[in-house]
């Protein structure tokens, strides 16, 4: 049966009438009291090649990331907009936050990570027109979200043991003369370094307490178990990646303590 066209239109009016007005909402009263939802930055390396990277990060539909920084030749690449959820971190924890996915943003710059050879794990270099584009676009994002410098991490901080990026070979001193972190004030490490090699060195447990001070998650039973291991060495990827075999010395023993505690962190 067919419906006459008048009818069609007064059904049409009919449904209309009974549709709900648009809601009404007044944005002319703003509260001081907000902040961006994102506190943290997370610095990653793909451990692949550019195709590779961007087919994994925006392809597959597992992981993904705000940003993928390509090495040759440099361009940066918006893959998930800031203001939405990416799958960069996985299980992370920092500082008595847990699952930073949701408040972080994640940068992955394209570098193939580390080799193991019958010298040892070797890691790969990032070129430094690279690191400068991730240095630019990391002050943006810092800037645009009013992110700490306590805030900018690696995903090996967040990690440890689970992750290795971005690795030894990330310059995280120039990331410092860029005004993005802290860095350990080198009187005072100087200070500590000579006292701690003229003392016994602390046990297990004060390495443990102080890393947990300074965010990481690690064991605190005072055992040199794996995951401290793990933590250690992650640690001195940052601030002595020159021996990263995740050793308590007096070199980490002298920076753990100048970075873990207030007044140890400077600007450069």
């Amino acid at each position: 049966m067919r419906i006459p066209l008048p009818a069609l239109a007064a059904a049409a009016l009919l449904l209309a009438g009974c549709a709900s007005p648009a809601l009404k909402i007044d944005t002319s009263h703003e509260s001081v009291v907000q902040a961006s939802r994102v506190q943290f930055l997370i610095l990653h390396y793909t451990d692949e090649d550019f195709e590779k990277s961007l087919d994994i990060l925006a392809r597959q539909g597992r992981v993904s990331s705000h940003y993928l920084v390509r090495e040759d030749p440099v361009e940066i690449y918006q893959l998930v907009d800031e203001s939405r959820l990416a799958r960069h971190a996985g299980e992370s924890y920092w500082a008595g936050v847990s699952r930073l996915n949701a408040s972080s943003i994640g940068i992955e710059i394209v570098n193939p990570g580390y080799a193991d050879t019958p010298e040892g794990r070797v890691y790969a270099p990032y070129p430094q027109a690279q690191i400068d584009a991730v240095i630019r676009l990391s002050k943006e994002i810092v800037a645009r979200h009013g992110i700490a410098p306590e805030y900018v991490l690696g995903h090996a901080d967040i990690a440890p043991g689970r992750k290795q990026d971005p690795g030894p070979r990330f310059p995280w001193r120039q990331f410092a003369e860029a005004g993005l972190i802290l860095w350990p004030d080198a009187a005072q490490v100087e200070e500590r370094l000579a006292f701690h090699r003229s003392h016994p060195l602390p046990d297990v447990a004060w390495f443990q307490q102080r890393l947990a001070a300074v965010g990481y998650r690690v064991p605190q039973g005072g055992a040199l178990d794996p995951a401290t291991r793990d933590v250690i060495s992650t640690f001195q990827m940052k601030y002595r990646p020159s021996d990263i075999a995740g050793e308590p010395d007096a070199e980490t023993a002298a920076l753990l303590e100048v970075v873990s505690t207030p007044g140890g962190m400077r600007r450069l």
